[in-house]
């Protein structure tokens, strides 16, 4: 990051702001979202002339969804009453129903996105479109990060300065690159195209409806693969060209020949089809190793970035936020050190780059089943194209190879429509989450222990994500779910008969350190109680005891059982001065 002795700085007008924000996509929006539920006022700026105008991110997961959910209940409705679930994703199994109160959504970017601006906009953020970020210096006296913009509408140039900048400006990041954050490359997939259309395929979807489809066409010799993705069922649809292999090479084409590939796709001529739009891509593989330094802070595909498969890129943005906002929050406040900064990086940059490393495994997957079925590279004849499936249906020994392989292959794609354990068993190391008073280092048990990626664990461990459990009254009403209870924007410390002495203590440390902690008694004759026993299973502690939760939902340490007033409070003073770097 360039010295401000470095930066020249003219006449122009200066903006002044504590909170900037490069991007206005999943990452910047949804950060700003957050940061505005905290009270916070700020200024976001983007390139682009407005939100997403085409809904490459689509698919939300339960982790994400959270996150929305726990901010502000008018958010959450808004996103329900515009994603689809039902018919059109429907193959997710009855795991998912016990792992959150939501369920996963096919929810577009173009639609989220102008949901986070508006929430922003009107709860103190204001945001410049058609802006661009040149460059940032940091004044090292004053710790002031000057930036340099220019308004695209105008040509006119001025100065923004800030005490904290927030990279989220995408996979050609000017704040990752002027800052110099190293990252991890690899050899990329190739060039790829997203052609958005207008085509009723409604009538194809009678008997096999779904969001994702393949469409191999292997009578042709294109050098492409092809997935038709619903955006609105069943008349608005992306169709994603990847090309067969890194050395294929896709020519450009007009929008009226990719509709005439689209429509070789879907091989129907009662299907008209309308372009409404066409991007091209690059299938990277690639990961910061270092996210942020300093007050700058970079998220999103500023620093993960990845094809589509696993449709975790929006959803990790998402959680970028979540896990940065609060920390932000308080220390602003006064009530955490700037070093409870640092475990954004700690936290947030492993998952990152696991995220890039799985999303283009899962690519490679998706590639092989479609070899098997006999995908080649360009440049082989029909019978030879063709010989695949001939083979699948052939009762030989061949035959019954190929459709070994087939399904063998076909049965590992069920980690990408089934990650349950990728999506939500995250567990975070940092100082930030209290291990002192564990018996020993987090193990996997159950499901989970033999299939990570499968299978997710609902338990406690610091570091773990609260789980969720219904509870209710003891006068029945609706049920209720803990990630309910929990965050809203503080800690929150779980107990239950016989665990007066940590409400108490919470109540006290609350008012000493300034750092709001609300207190949720579970059991009979509590504040809520536990139908099902199912936090009973899950709580890892006895009945008096305690398990305190982050604002994001994530569990920060947790006590096996009660003790005195004075004790508990010692403790929990103890623990909270801890993660907040205080001393």
């Amino acid at each position: 990051m360039s010295t401000l002795r470095n930066f020249a700085i003219g006449t122009n007008s200066m903006i002044e702001t504590d909170l900037l924000i490069i991007g206005a996509g999943p990452a910047g929006a949804s950060l700003a979202c957050f940061l505005a539920s905290y009270g916070k006022n700020g200024l976001v700026i983007s390139a682009a002339p407005g939100t997403a105008n085409t809904p490459r991110a689509h698919m939300h997961n339960q982790a994400a969804l959270q996150c929305i959910r726990n901010v502000d209940i008018g958010l959450w409705e808004e996103c329900e009453r515009l994603g689809q679930r039902g018919s059109s994703i429907m193959h997710y199994r009855c795991d998912y129903d016990l792992a959150s109160p939501c369920n996963p959504m096919d929810l577009p970017q173009t639609l989220l996105e102008p949901i986070h601006v508006k929430y922003a906009t009107a709860n103190g953020f204001k945001v410049r479109f058609d802006t661009q970020l040149l460059s940032f210096a940091e004044d090292t006296v004053s710790g002031k990060i000057f930036c340099h913009v220019k308004d695209r509408a105008t040509g006119a140039e001025y100065y923004i300065t800030t005490k904290y900048l927030f990279g989220a400006d995408g996979g050609q990041s000017i704040v990752a690159q002027q800052l110099g954050l190293p990252f991890t490359v690899l050899p990329g997939g190739g060039i790829a195209y997203n052609i958005l259309v207008r085509a009723d395929l409604s009538h194809l979807m009678n008997s096999r409806p779904g969001n994702l489809h393949w469409n191999l066409r292997l009578a042709r010799d294109y050098p492409f693969m092809c997935v038709g993705r619903m955006v609105k069922p069943w008349y608005e649809w992306l169709f994603v060209i990847f090309p067969k292999g890194p050395d294929c090479t896709i020519d450009d084409r007009t929008n009226g020949q990719w509709g005439e590939v689209v429509e070789d796709m879907i091989d129907d001529n009662t299907v008209k089809v309308q372009v409404l739009g066409v991007s091209k891509w690059v299938i990277n593989e690639t990961s910061a190793d270092t996210i942020s330094r300093g007050n700058v802070f970079c998220l999103g595909d500023a620093i993960h970035r990845h094809p589509p498969t696993l449709g975790l890129g929006s959803n990790t943005c998402i959680q970028d936020s979540f896990n940065l906002a609060w920390k932000i929050n308080l220390v602003m406040d006064g009530a955490a050190s700037p070093g409870l900064l640092e475990t954004y990086n700690i936290e947030r940059q492993p998952i990152a780059a696991q995220l890039v490393k799985a999303s283009n495994d899962m690519l490679r997957k998706h590639i092989l089943v479609w070899q098997t079925v006999g995908v080649l590279p360009p440049g082989h004849t029909l019978e030879e194209r063709l010989a695949g499936i001939t083979e699948l249906r052939e009762n030989s020994e061949k035959g019954r190879a190929r459709r070994k392989l087939l399904k063998e292959r076909q049965q590992d794609l069920y980690h990408e429509t089934g990650a349950l354990g990728l999506e939500m068993g995250q567990l975070y190391h940092s100082h930030a989450v209290y291990v002192g008073d564990e018996p020993g280092p987090y193990l996997p048990s159950g499901k989970e222990a033999d299939n990570p990626v499968l299978f997710y664990d609902a338990n406690t461990y610091p570091g773990r994500r609260l789980p969720h459990v219904w509870l209710n009254t003891a006068l029945p009403k609706k049920l209720v779910s803990t990630v309910d209870i929990a965050g809203k924007g503080r800690f929150c410390l779980f107990t239950g008969i016989g665990g007066e002495s940590w409400k108490v203590a919470a109540a006290a440390v609350s008012e000493s350190l300034k750092v709001p902690i609300g207190v949720v008694g579970i059991g009979f004759g509590q504040d809520w109680e536990d139908p099902y026993h199912a936090w009973a299973d899950k709580r890892g502690v006895e009945e008096d005891g305690a398990v305190l939760v982050r604002p994001d939902l994530f569990v920060a340490w947790r006590a096996e059982s009660s003790g005195s007033e004075e004790e508990c409070a010692s403790k929990l003073q103890e623990v909270m001065k801890r993660i907040l770097y205080l001393k």
